[in-house]
């Protein structure tokens, strides 16, 4: 004696379609309804076929709506999904020479001169050079300069 014949009912469809339509394998989907998946593929091929547009469908329709009725969120995506509008980088136009020069190569005078020039620019008050009666130590620690009173 063999098994009775699988009869689809009106629920067990829309149940199939919804899990197709959130993407449950055909194998976790007959499981679910409980029969083969040769049997599911065979009385449920269109609700396999067209779950997941019909939802996708529906989801679109509620983003278009959103998208009218004023979301700015929703149109943005809209536009970039659908009508393939892209953000565009800005270009950047550099207005100086590209170059470097390494500080070390200079002397004081020519690394003063390029602070003036650079300071008169953008405005800070002038420097001014105070004789403090302090000289350097002669041995320098890290990157740490000593100064000591003059004796």
């Amino acid at each position: 004696m063999g098994r009775r014949a699988h009869r689809p009912d009106p629920s067990q469809r829309r149940q199939v379609e919804a899990l197709a339509a959130y993407g449950i394998p055909e194998a976790d989907i007959s499981g679910v309804v409980g029969i083969d998946p040769k049997t599911l593929r065979k009385h449920y091929r269109e609700e396999l076929d067209f779950g997941e547009t019909k939802a996708n469908a529906q989801v679109a329709g509620f983003l278009f709506n959103a998208a009218k009725n004023g979301n700015v969120t929703a149109q943005i995506f809209w536009l970039k999904t659908r009508a393939k509008w892209r953000e565009t980088p800005m270009e950047l136009r550099h207005s100086g020479a590209i170059a470097r020069k390494d500080l070390n190569e200079l002397t004081d005078e020519e690394l003063m001169s390029m602070i003036h020039s650079l300071s008169a620019d953008i405005g800070p008050s002038p420097m001014k050079t105070i004789d403090a009666g302090l000289e350097t130590t002669a041995r320098a620690q890290g990157n740490v300069l000593r100064l000591t009173p003059k004796t």
